[in-house]
This record gives structure tokens, C-alpha cells and sequence, in this order.
């Protein structure tokens, strides 16, 4: 697959020769011990990176959120989060199979769910309701096509759920693409949730890893509910080293996946004006309505691959296109032709 141009998700980065160096040379030592110095430092600097007092190193996203929850919640306890969130759709009901959670989805607009509607779900709990303990918002938000979540409206949730005695936690599994697409740091998300998770092996581009950053009695009782699921990892340093290069070289790039995604995006929408709403395009992710086209997402997949562009066309009628590191300018152009022939032959 080196030769074609791969659009299916930024998961699909390969580690750069920097990584590559970093993780052959990497300190290590057993970090279920606490004894890996690469992971530690690159804990630290996390930490101090979003504003928290620590942080933990975990395999993937879906862990991450796993532990932040776990942290936060009991079982038979109830967490409030837009209908499409990830963890809801996309982590393989970990949440009610792992710590026996309740979800309580709200139909947001683009991903967006809001302090007036969170506010009067929440609840206190008693013989017949289950407690709200969290309420969890996700940024960017995948199933919206990659929108940020207005920092606005996530101190607004903030400051609701304080007064209720109810948790926050953020999936910030691309909180950095929010970060280059608005200009705001990603630490005034971070201080809005009592716990975050954040991976490197998206846009970022390492191969393996997350980030769960709380407080520091937070990660304490998330290192036992990580060893609980598994996720103990012994000398991860030459993972943990990748991640650290991603970190430190890979934000400041994401707006030039931005830029290629509103290239494809642009592009799309001159052949339909029906094929791309430009206004959702806010970040790396671009959805492509099929409908006008009469194709399906299967048809649209497997003419693009004979043309040398990787996609995820399962859905019927509509298909998500992701920029990355490891998609060129020349690349998206090439692939704007390629999906032009397609949904024109």
C-alpha cells in the first residue's frame, strides 16, 4: 500500500526517521514498576503541556476513556455525552461491559451538545435513577467530521456540572487539531474536564499511544484501572519515545492537514454544491454526501483503489476523507482528480 494515497484515516501515519532514531535510542525500564524514565518524562510533559498535575501512558484512545471513566464513575452510575460520541458507538460497549456504566446520549448539533441541555438531565441518584457522574464532551468530534468543540460552551458544561457535584471528562482524542484550527491552546479544554485523554497516533502521527491526564490522586487510582484492562506495559520507552517526537514536532503541522482537507473539500463542492458542506470542514475530516451522485460508499471505494486512493466506503451514502502527515498537497490534488472521474463516470 506505500504507493497509494491513503485517505481512510489519519491512524494510517507511519513513524518518521526521527521517531524511528528516538525509539532505537530510547532510555528504558519497566513501566508497571514506575521505572521507565522516557515514559515519565513524557508524562511530565504532558502534564504540564494541558495544565494537570500528571498524567499516564496508555496503549490506545478507547483505553484511555476507559480509565478516565472508570476513574470517575461506579458501576450502575449514568454518563451524559452526545449521541454520537465515540466511546458510545465505536469502543465496543467497553463502558457497560467494562465498568458497568449507563449511557445517557444527547442529540446534539454538530457534535456539539450545550449547558442548557446537559443541565437539566443531571441528577443526584436514588432507589430508581441511576446518579449522573459524568458528563463526557468530545474534541474534535469524529462522527461530526472532525468539529471543534467551542471552548465557550465547554466552560459552560464545566461550570453546570461543578454545581451539580458531576464530573467532566474530555475525548480529546484530536484536541490538537482543535487546537491549530482555533488558535486556543488546548490546556483551556483540558481545564475544563476533570480528566482528558489524548492520543498520539492520529494526526500527530506516532504509531502507538494515548495520554490520560487528571489530577495526581486521579492517576493514581487510573494506573490500577489500566493494569486492570491490561494495559501495563513493561519497557515501553521505545513507544513512549516516538510519542514525545510527535508531541514536541507534530501539533504545529496539523494545520497543513487542515489546509488539504479544505483543498479536497473545496474541490468537491464545485463539482456539487451538494457533495460537502464547506462549513463543516474545520479540521482534517471531510464527509462526502453520494447522494447527488447516485453511487454508494462501497462503488465510490472500490473505483477509487483501481485509481490508486485508499477510502473507507462503507457507508451507503456518504464517505469520510482524513488528511494527514502522510498525504502531500500533490497528493490530495491527485485524489480530487481521482474521485472527480469517479463520481462523474
Amino acid at each position: 500500500m506505500a504507493d497509494l494515497i491513503d485517505l481512510r484515516s489519519d491512524t494510517v501515519t507511519r513513524p518518521t526517521p526521527q521517531m524511528r532514531r528516538a525509539m532505537a535510542e530510547a532510555e528504558v525500564g519497566d513501566d508497571v514498576f514506575g521505572d521507565d524514565p522516557t515514559v515519565n518524562a513524557l508524562e511530565e510533559f504532558a502534564a504540564s503541556l494541558l495544565g494537570k498535575e500528571a498524567a499516564l501512558f496508555v496503549p490506545t484512545g478507547s483505553m484511555g476513556n476507559q480509565v478516565c471513566l472508570g476513574v470517575l464513575t461506579s458501576p450502575g452510575d449514568e454518563v451524559v455525552c452526545e449521541a454520537g460520541a465515540h466511546f458510545l458507538h465505536y469502543e465496543g460497549g467497553s463502558i457497560a461491559a467494562h465498568l458497568g456504566l449507563v449511557a445517557r446520549p444527547v442529540a446534539g448539533e454538530a457534535g456539539v451538545i450545550t449547558a442548557d441541555q446537559v443541565a437539566p438531565l443531571l441528577r443526584a441518584g436514588n432507589d430508581h435513577n441511576p446518579r449522573t457522574a459524568v458528563v463526557a464532551f468530545e474534541n474534535t468530534h469524529n462522527s461530526a467530521g472532525g468539529r471543534v468543540f467551542p471552548i465557550d460552551e465547554a466552560r459552560a458544561i464545566a461550570k453546570v456540572a461543578t454545581e451539580n457535584d458531576v464530573a467532566v471528562h474530555l475525548d480529546g482524542a484530536r484536541l490538537f487539531n482543535a487546537q491549530a484550527a482555533t488558535g486556543t491552546p488546548a490546556a483551556e479544554w483540558a481545564a475544563c474536564s476533570d480528566t482528558l485523554t489524548f492520543c498520539f497516533s492520529k494526526g500527530l502521527g506516532a504509531p502507538i499511544g494515548s495520554m490520560v491526564c487528571s489530577t495526581a490522586d486521579n492517576i493514581v487510582a487510573a494506573r490500577r484501572i489500566r493494569k486492570r484492562l491490561g494495559g501495563g506495559m513493561r519497557q515501553v520507552g521505545v513507544i513512549a519515545a516516538a510519542a514525545r517526537v510527535a508531541l514536541e514536532d507534530g501539533v504545529e503541522r496539523l494545520a497543513e492537514d487542515h489546509a488539504n482537507a479544505r483543498i479536497l473539500a473545496e474541490g468537491l463542492a464545485e463539482l456539487h454544491g451538494d457533495a460537502v458542506e464547506l462549513g463543516s470542514v474545520e479540521t482534517n475530516m471531510v464527509y462526502l454526501n453520494l447522494r447527488p451522485f447516485n453511487k454508494t460508499g462501497p462503488q465510490v471505494g472500490e473505483a477509487l483503489r483501481a485509481r490508486g486512493v485508499l477510502t473507507l466506503g462503507a457507508m451507503t451514502d456518504s464517505m469520510r476523507l482524513v488528511t494527514h502527515r502522510d498525504v502531500s498537497t500533490d497528493d490530495v490534488r491527485s485524489a480530487l482528480k481521482a474521485l472527480i472521474e469517479v463520481l462523474t463516470e
